[in-house]
């Protein structure tokens, strides 16, 4: 009896605190703040600065981390932590009003903030070698303003997904779309030796040359917005399915996975251009290798899906390392633009005058980049968020990861 009912002693979920690093140093951590903020241009004249644009910042940043969502938030969490915030920042005429941060990243240059984000990547950032980076587009849906005729802000970010990094974001002009931002990004970042996904949308010459211009490869989605080369290619798939693929080369990978009450079947079958004797247009797609076919058969509770996608690679054809970069995709849909809405609240924020929407986007990304790169607390991002709103040591933690990476 005693045995049954015996005292169980949870275990933290967290490392053990004899092998979890201290939080970073005061003084370090104000060496680490003036090195990324001291020399940005302060978009205010003089007469109103009241506060540090280093103040601002930081302070935005450090609430965002637990959990801000708008310039009041923002404001609340600098009055309640303002005798630990004064341990590390200047703070000359205390914490600055929900105005004073609102009118900060309005005026802000939101290209100065993305050189800050790029500066700091450039310290943590290992090899992006082999690594799989998926770009895509995501609206802000509460960013419009009827009023206005303002449009919801859309943007461009590329992924790290191995590194679980943020590496990019850019803005979608108004009467433009992703295909003129895409290649904007590619030039913000480093690609060389890493594996580029993208979705239809993406799927251009230019961008491919592009791709391939800065020694990376890439996985594209290939879609009716190209209709004679889908065909081509579907066509081509059909026939040689039915034939069993009876004398055709190739590289094939099955896989079953099970969860969420489906079971999925994924078939990737990777074939060099050579075996489909050629294709339309070929020489205008930069590095083109390999043909990619992928198969996904779904049994739901109450129905089955199947379907067919095709995908143009520079990659050799190998089914295992096509499949894997086509699947790791959607990680950024899953792990960025899901916790930016579910997590953040980006889809609800009503943060939508001037440059504001745009720069306090990248404030959220860069949060979630130092909360991602933060692991000695084993929990889930929502778990991370409510232990720095709370607890001043684990809020140094993270900020160890952005001062020191």
């Amino acid at each position: 009896m005693e045995k049954g009912f015996a005292r169980v002693v949870n275990q933290p979920k967290s490392s053990p605190t004899s092998s979890r690093p201290g939080p970073i140093d005061l003084q370090d951590l104000q060496m680490g703040l003036s090195t990324y903020f001291n020399d940005l241009p302060d978009p205010r004249v003089d007469r109103t600065k009241q506060h540090l644009l280093k103040d601002i910042l930081v302070i935005t940043i450090l609430a965002t981390i637990a959990g801000a969502v708008g310039w009041e938030d923002i404001e609340n969490y600098g009055l309640s932590k303002q005798q630990w915030l004064e341990e590390f920042l200047e703070l000359p005429n205390g914490i600055p009003s929900d105005d004073t941060f609102r009118r900060v990243f309005e005026k802000l240059d939101p290209k100065v903030l993305e050189q800050k984000l790029s500066q700091w990547l450039q310290q943590i950032m290992g090899s992006v070698l082999q690594e799989i980076i998926p770009i895509d587009g995501k609206s802000l849906r509460g960013s419009y303003d009827r009023e206005k005729g303002l449009k919801n802000l859309h943007l461009v970010t590329a992924w790290a997904s191995e590194q679980r990094l943020v590496l990019g974001q850019v803005k979608v002009e108004d009467h433009s779309n992703e295909i003129t931002a895409i290649p904007a990004l590619l030039k913000l970042i480093d690609i060389s030796g890493a594996i580029i996904t993208i979705d239809a949308m993406g799927t251009q010459t230019e961008i491919v040359r592009l791709i391939r211009h800065k020694k990376a490869d890439y996985v594209v989605a290939l879609k009716s917005n190209h209709p004679t080369l889908y065909h081509q290619v579907k066509d081509w798939f059909d026939t040689a399915k039915t034939q069993g693929f009876m004398g055709v080369e190739m590289s094939y990978d099955s896989r079953t996975e099970k969860g969420h009450h489906r079971v999925e079947t994924r078939k990737v079958w990777a074939v060099s251009v050579a075996q489909l004797g050629g294709l339309y247009k070929q020489e205008k797609w930069a590095g083109l290798h390999t043909i990619v076919i992928v198969e996904r058969v779904r049994h739901l509770w109450n129905k089955t899906t199947h379907e067919v996608q095709f995908y143009l690679s520079s990659l050799p054809v190998d089914a295992q390392l096509n499949g894997r970069a086509i699947r790791q995709h959607w990680g950024i849909e899953n792990q960025v633009h899901w916790s930016l809405d579910v997590t953040f609240n980006e889809d609800k924020s009503r943060i939508r005058s001037l440059n504001s929407p745009q720069n306090f986007a990248l404030v959220r990304r860069l949060a979630l980049n130092a909360l991602n790169q933060e692991t000695t607390l084993q929990r889930s991002l929502r778990q991370k968020i409510k232990r720095a709103a709370m607890n001043n040591d684990y809020m140094m933690q993270i900020l160890k990861c952005f001062c020191q990476g």
